[in-house]
């Protein structure tokens, strides 16, 4: 029984002392100025803004910001500054110091998570990437990406609810995220899809039930294509259920 009680206190006092330690750190460094303001990327980001377009964003939302104490700083209000960047999906501000040999440095560090676009949209009026949470944001030559391209009559609600799924199992799929490289769009909505490889058009049609369409589309490829016959049609149709309609040139 004395040792249980022994080990409890011990561990009391364990507590008590990180408290305590954090809490005289956190006095202590929230006096410290902020010298430097810092910004990071993800390592996987597909695309990125320049980071002087992120730093004046923080500085025009804080005029005043370096100079500041870091008791000063609402990073809640930076955070929300950046995320309203089309591109940015999240920012995340924190503050870390650094010693030198005489006084301690503020620096105020800002982490940006950006949107990964999975098309980009070009019509006759505009160009943007969707990413796949439908969010529109426009095209820069800051951040290009390589990404599939959609043409042709495409408006926002056609893009968000009927391209964008297909797209999304083009990406999510190894063997046609390498095979398709565009997808064209009638103005009736049909499909048009231009394939990497072979000199062919894959009339995909309306895009509903594109699964079963894709589905068919890759046994005709196993059966017909794969020997050698990539280049003897001018296109192949999966607008009829359960068909496959090639026309030879």
């Amino acid at each position: 029984m004395f040792k249980k009680l022994w080990k409890i206190g011990g561990a009391l006092l364990v507590v008590l002392f990180m408290v305590i330690t954090l809490a005289f750190t956190s006095m202590k460094y929230s006096g410290v100025l902020c010298k430097t303001v810092r910004v990071e990327y993800e390592s996987d980001d597909k695309i990125t803004l320049n980071k002087e377009v992120i730093r004046r964003v923080v500085k025009k939302t804080d005029k005043d910001i370096v100079g500041k104490t870091f008791d000063q700083i609402d990073a809640e209000k930076l955070e929300a500054a950046v995320e309203k960047q089309a591109a940015v999906f999240k920012a995340e501000v924190y503050k870390t110091v650094a010693k030198d040999s005489s006084s301690f440095s503020g620096i105020l560090t800002v982490r940006v998570k950006h949107r990964e676009p999975v098309v980009r949209v070009i019509t006759s009026t505009s160009s943007y990437y969707l990413d796949e949470y439908a969010h529109r944001f426009p095209v820069s030559s800051t951040y290009p990406a390589q990404v599939l391209v959609a043409t042709g009559s495409i408006d926002t609600t056609y893009a968000k609810e009927q391209l964008l799924p297909c797209v999304l199992f083009i990406t999510g799929d190894e063997f046609w995220n390498a095979q398709i490289e565009q997808v064209h769009v009638e103005p009736n909505g049909d499909i048009i899809l231009t394939p990497l490889m072979g000199d062919h058009l894959i009339e995909l049609g309306a895009p509903d039930n594109f699964q079963e369409k894709f589905r068919n589309m890759k046994a005709f490829y196993k059966q017909v294509l794969a020997n050698r016959n990539w280049n003897k049609y001018e296109s192949i149709s999966l607008k009829y259920k359960n068909q496959v309609i090639a026309k030879r040139r």
